[in-house]
């Protein structure tokens, strides 16, 4: 099992809580450019982490603005 990631102290997300996928990244790539997926894309599920107080998820959804979904 993968060790936890710590926010504060006390606050930490659990790695499982992290969904990763490569991605095709946008800008300059040379020869490469559109063919090849160099880019991570992380997706957390803000809402339903259980080891994310309340008012922390009220900052981070506010800080996130446009780039979080509705979902969270």
């Amino acid at each position: 099992m993968a060790e936890p990631i710590f926010i504060t102290r006390t606050v930490f997300i659990d790695p499982s809580e992290i969904d990763e996928s490569f991605v095709r990244g946008s800008g300059p790539g040379g020869q490469n450019v559109n063919k090849v997926a160099s880019a991570v894309q992380l997706r957390f599920d803000l809402w339903n982490s259980p080891n994310i107080p309340e008012p922390m998820k009220r900052r981070v959804a506010a800080l996130a603005g446009s780039r979080m979904t509705k979902e969270g």
